[in-house]
């Protein structure tokens, strides 16, 4: 077996922000960073990898499980040769419905990420199943995955465990969320998920929910770390970042079918997040001479 290359241009994640996306697969070594706007559950079963994150770095051997935000950017940057492993992407109402402490929830969604610090025999059966389950046709096994899946990420704070954070990042002062919160936080995200190419605002967003504008932007922050617009763009940004390693269209095109209003705002927002122009990552992503 040898070392994978991971090939961008076959992602489908910023595509599907409301979906649950499964891969078991050797580790592709990333040419760049990316994101999406899911959580993303690594296990890894056997071999080892390196990730470079937003402000660290993160090795992973076989029997870890790892759990990190995929809304900052993120790069695969080793794999060995044996590597393989189950990667699961889960939209973010997912990541409110866990019982986590408030201030390892505001870390791990400031970029931290959780790993297992002791391997669980049981963790490689059960998550082969949940990713038979969530690939099936039949949608009670796919719900029935998911609450397993996220009663395990639970568990992980009863027993050992490391965070790896980035330097500087500080706790979180919010308490914990109330259940009418989380249902509005699940009706935000699933019309933002829903209508992020279209013109919409916190109006609409809020509407959605019926709820006032005001209480929709300070439950969500205090919620995700982010404002409301951060996660339309970043929904937005997700879905033009596919389109530039998919197709050919020129940026003008990509930005507004993303959803952006015009070519400056999507350069602005681009470079915020990736450190470089839509053009410039579409030919480091394509045609990076690493992969060749």
């Amino acid at each position: 077996m040898t070392k994978r290359f991971w090939d961008p241009c076959k992602s489908t994640l910023g595509e599907v922000p409301q979906n649950v996306v499964v891969s078991r697969a050797q580790p592709g070594i990333m040419p760049c960073a990316h994101w999406h706007a899911q959580v993303e559950v690594n296990f890894l079963a056997a071999g080892s990898v390196s990730y470079r994150m937003h402000g660290h770095t993160v090795d992973l051997a076989a029997g870890d499980l790892a759990l990190f935000w995929g809304g900052l950017p993120h790069q695969l940057v080793d794999a060995s040769e044996d590597a393989f492993y189950v990667a699961i992407h889960l939209p973010l109402i997912h990541f409110f419905r866990l019982r986590l402490p408030p201030t390892l929830t505001h870390k791990l969604t400031h970029g931290a990420t959780l790993v297992s610090a002791e391997p669980d025999p049981t963790d490689g059966p059960n998550i082969e199943r949940w990713a038979r389950y969530m690939a099936s046709d039949c949608q009670e096994r796919r719900e029935h995955a998911i609450d397993e899946l996220l009663l395990r990420i639970d568990r992980m704070q009863f027993e050992p465990y490391r965070l790896v954070e980035p330097f500087g990042l500080a706790d979180g002062e919010s308490g914990p969320i109330d259940m009418q919160s989380l249902q509005n936080i699940g009706t935000i995200c699933a019309f933002i998920s829903e209508n992020f190419r279209e013109d919409i605002d916190a109006v609409d967003i809020a509407g959605s929910a019926d709820i006032h504008p005001k209480y929709a932007m300070s439950v969500f922050k205090k919620s995700t770390g982010m404002t409301l617009n951060e996660y339309v763009n970043l929904l937005r940004l997700s879905y033009a970042q596919a389109m530039l390693l998919r197709d050919n269209d020129n940026v003008l095109r990509v930005a507004m079918e993303s959803g952006f209003g015009s070519l400056s705002a999507f350069n602005k927002s681009f470079r915020k997040i990736a450190g470089m122009s839509p053009s410039d990552f579409r030919r480091e992503a394509r045609f990076r001479p690493a992969l060749h």
